[in-house]
């Protein structure tokens, strides 16, 4: 008799040959893979490392009138960090006000097909092209600067929080809309005294996982000119100063580290379940299975 865990193993195993074959139509030549590390370490030995921490001190023009001791806030790195978060927290806000009011009427379950597919496509087409791409387009619009980044994650994020937030929103408990529609209160009623309140734990909890990636993306889209730490990262690849950059993408990954622990411990304040424990820093560490059992 064949079990599910047969099937399951079995269509994986299928679909990883399967992959495998399309990846080899692809690749012409897999002997390039052959001086991959050697060429990965040359690089990285040669031009990456050490990196070069002058990033994080002040810059000579404008003068830093901070007092010494925090002169690092007038660093490059500190001013772009600073830009990348500000960007992704501005456009947060705002795609989370533009993006629930379309979600509610893209729900099956609160709109008629019509609105609902109407509104699925208007949500679509905010997400079909990555930040970057919407940065690019502002960025010829208004011109270079954080206005343009603000811009373009903030469709970004009215089409992918939009999505997550009528997912959540069909996937609600039936029985409290049809208890208020039994009532007689209008759509705009349901929606504002049952829907969001019903689900404003996912849609806190979703805002924030959406603050965090912004955070994330908005490291890339100042490549283009649209404002924060790519901008400089963009500038120092130019003067091929690799030790710079690798300086920046280790403040890059500190910082994403932090917000994403900040984040789970935000998220777990609206987890219903009442199992799940907020994260310690030393859990998040990759020595954690040394902590022993309490």
């Amino acid at each position: 008799m064949v079990t599910l865990k047969s099937k399951v193993i079995s269509i994986c195993f299928i679909l990883i040959l399967f992959s495998f074959s399309i990846l080899n139509g692809m690749v012409d030549d897999w002997g390039r893979l052959s001086g991959g590390f050697s060429n990965l370490f040359i690089f990285f030995s040669e031009s990456l490392w050490p990196p070069s921490w002058s990033v994080i001190e002040p810059q000579v023009y404008p003068v830093c009138t901070t007092y010494p001791l925090f002169d690092f806030t007038c660093s490059t790195a500190w001013i772009g960090m600073s830009e990348t978060i500000k960007i992704a927290f501005v456009s947060t806000i705002f795609g989370s006000i533009i993006s629930l009011p379309i979600s509610i009427l893209a729900s099956r379950n609160l709109s008629s097909l019509g609105v609902s597919y109407f509104a699925r496509i208007l949500l679509a087409a905010a997400r079909s092209l990555p930040s970057i791409i919407w940065a690019i387009f502002f960025v010829i619009l208004v011109g270079f600067g954080p206005l343009s980044g603000v811009l373009a994650m903030t469709i970004y994020t009215v089409g992918y929080l939009g999505k997550l937030q009528y997912e959540s929103i069909e996937g609600m408990n039936s029985i409290p809309l049809e208890s208020a529609r039994s009532m007689g209160l209008s759509k705009i009623e349901i929606a504002t005294g049952v829907v969001i309140p019903e689900m404003a734990n996912n849609l806190i909890s979703q805002m924030i996982f959406m603050f965090e990636y912004n955070v994330r993306h908005g490291t890339v889209i100042g490549i283009v000119g649209a404002g924060g730490i790519g901008y400089y990262i963009n500038l120092y690849l130019k003067f091929l100063q690799y030790d710079k950059v690798i300086s920046y993408l280790i403040i890059i990954f500190i910082v994403v580290l932090i917000i994403d622990f900040l984040s789970i411990s935000a998220r777990s304040y609206f987890n219903e379940e009442g199992d799940i424990s907020k994260p310690s820093w030393w859990d998040v560490l990759p020595f954690s299975f040394l902590k022993n059992p309490e």
